[in-house]
């Protein structure tokens, strides 16, 4: 016959649901647990049921011994069984239940016991320590058995020792009253354990209900596979526990918040600083795909509670995917820009074509300077306030764009900026977000104007712009810097509500500040300081400036 197969052998152990392992471990605790107790409890039982009868055998012995006739007896009449000696220690036998009573006289000889034929026989024990003046207690065998003995000197009236008493109880009768405590004590044993019993299927119960009666091994393995995938996905998770306490955070949630696993049993306010990340995460902020700003990063964010009152919030970094959706709306400004300059040059290049047909040469000529000394003038009053390139060059662009959408875009008298910047890109994206919304703002309005004013307070960068717009109301002042805030239809492409947080991020991160106010004549006017912006003039060629122009402001 073939050995059986591995696959269909029988193999003995605990069972894999979780059900059935929590229950027969919570019965072998509770029987363990009952076996112990009655164990624990049997084992000083014995010996104080012992100690009790040796205690009750001296008490007779005592009583016994002071009777006062007694020692009178013991020294004037002889051992008999029928003497008064006999006939007291009888009766107080019979009395006390004792197993026997006798006394004794110095040479140890008995003049009383239960059976009268050892009456004036020596004791089978060693009185001495009694006949000493020493009360004893023990137990021992004797010629009835093994007994609870307490034994007591016997003096007369006189106080002298003329024998001793010796008193037992049996041993038996110790072992009777222990034994009929078993079945008790085991009938309390066997109640706990059917409480025990009960608990731990209830408790069982409610485990099976928890864990879904999956297998601890099926348990290991989801918490190892769900920590492979927490700390595996490109996605920010941060779980809160019914508290609002954060009690997991994966590896792209620490990178996206720029935190660690410090922040675990914090709430978010406590963990982040008040701001709208920390609502968002706290539920304070509904809604689904939340914009928030978090550093320099734009993050969108998704909450669902749990079923232990808890929530689970997801975090995704839409920087780029921002950073990408601005310099499409740059470009699609310029390529418009470039549709209406390209417009405006067929134009022009049929003026001239007329002009040289028309054989008038002398105004061909002085229309060809007119058109070439506008876009030069553009770019050099630019660049004659403002010398750094990337800046210059921005503003420049964002002229041609303004002049599209029909808005004059001016550069402040005041303008001054040296090529010394610290962070051009960064001062850049600023001035870009400011200059667009500017732009969105006056859109459509009559007379629409923009002004820019940069200028340099030592190392401090001051940058100013104002618009004509409808301006922004006092009670939205602040709520302008919030993620996600605008009055804007966002594009198809990206969301609105995050050019100026970053900007007051940028500027908090410099040490500066940005606010908004009302421009003077009307209108809105962003305000952005920015410390140590500049280095030391040491470290880049001086400024040199041409002559100041003679209006407040310069068209561009």
């Amino acid at each position: 016959m073939s050995p059986t197969p591995p696959a269909r052998r029988l193999r003995l152990g605990l069972p894999r649901r979780v059900f059935s392992q929590v229950l027969l471990m919570q019965l072998a605790i509770a029987a363990g647990v009952a076996v112990l107790a009655t164990g624990l409890f049997l084992a000083p039982l014995g010996e104080q049921l012992d100690d009790q009868a040796m205690r009750r055998a001296l008490a007779i012995a005592q009583t016994t011994a002071q009777r006062p006739r007694l020692a009178h007896d013991l020294r004037s009449t002889p051992p008999s069984p029928d003497g008064p000696v006999q006939r007291e220690a009888e009766r107080i036998r019979k009395a006390t239940g004792a197993e026997y009573v006798v006394v004794l006289d110095r040479r140890g000889v008995r003049w009383s016991h239960t059976d009268p034929r050892r009456i004036g026989g020596p004791v089978s024990t060693d009185p001495g320590e009694a006949l000493a003046g020493r009360e004893v207690m023990e137990i021992d065998d004797g010629t009835l058995g093994r007994s609870a003995r307490g034994k007591v000197p016997l003096r007369d009236e006189a106080g002298e020792i003329v024998g001793a008493v010796s008193v037992g109880i049996a041993y038996d009768s110790v072992r009777d009253r222990l034994i009929h405590a078993v079945p008790g004590l085991f009938a309390y044993a066997g109640g706990a354990l059917a409480v025990g019993a009960l608990a731990a299927w209830l408790i069982s119960r409610r485990v099976q209900r928890q864990t879904r009666d999956l297998a601890f091994s099926d348990i290991s393995a989801l918490l190892a596979e769900r920590e492979a995938m927490l700390h595996g996905i490109r996605e920010g998770v941060v779980a809160l526990d019914r508290g609002g306490r954060i009690r997991l955070l994966n590896d792209e949630a620490q990178r996206l918040l720029g935190i660690g696993e410090q922040a675990l049993g914090r709430s978010p306010d406590g963990a982040l600083g008040a701001g709208r990340t920390a609502d968002v995460l706290a539920g304070r902020v509904t809604g689904t795909d939340l914009l928030t700003v978090r550093g320099q990063r734009v993050l969108v964010a998704n909450r669902m509670p749990t079923d232990d009152g808890g929530a689970v919030a997801t975090l995704r970094d839409r920087t780029e995917l921002d950073r990408l959706g601005r310099e499409l709306d740059s470009t699609r400004g310029l390529i418009d820009a470039l549709r209406a300059q390209d417009h405006e040059h067929a134009n022009r290049m049929h003026t001239l074509l007329g002009l040289l047909e028309l054989e008038m040469y002398d105004d061909a000529v002085e229309f060809v300077g007119e058109v070439v000394g506008e876009h030069r003038a553009t770019a050099e009053q630019v660049t004659e306030k403002i010398r750094d390139p990337l800046l210059a060059a921005l503003l420049v662009g964002k002229a041609t764009v303004a002049a599209e959408r029909s808005v004059a875009l001016r550069v402040a008298d005041r303008t001054r900026l040296p090529d010394r910047l610290v962070d051009s890109r960064g001062l850049a994206t600023v001035v870009g977000n400011l200059v667009d919304n500017a732009l969105d703002a006056v859109a459509g309005t009559p007379h629409a104007r923009v002004e820019i004013e940069l200028r340099a307070e030592g190392r401090t960068v001051v940058l100013v712009v104002r618009d004509t717009g409808p301006g922004v109301p006092p009670e939205h002042r602040e709520s302008v810097f919030t993620e996600g805030w605008s009055t804007k239809e966002p594009p198809a492409h990206r969301e609105r509500g995050i050019g100026l947080p970053l900007v007051r991020r940028f500027a908090e991160r410099q040490g500066g500040s940005a606010a908004v106010a009302e421009a003077p004549g009307g209108g809105a006017e962003f305000t952005v300081v920015l410390p140590e912006a500049l280095t030391e003039p040491a470290a880049a060629p001086a400024l040199t400036g041409g002559p100041a122009p003679r209006s407040t402001t310069e068209e561009t």
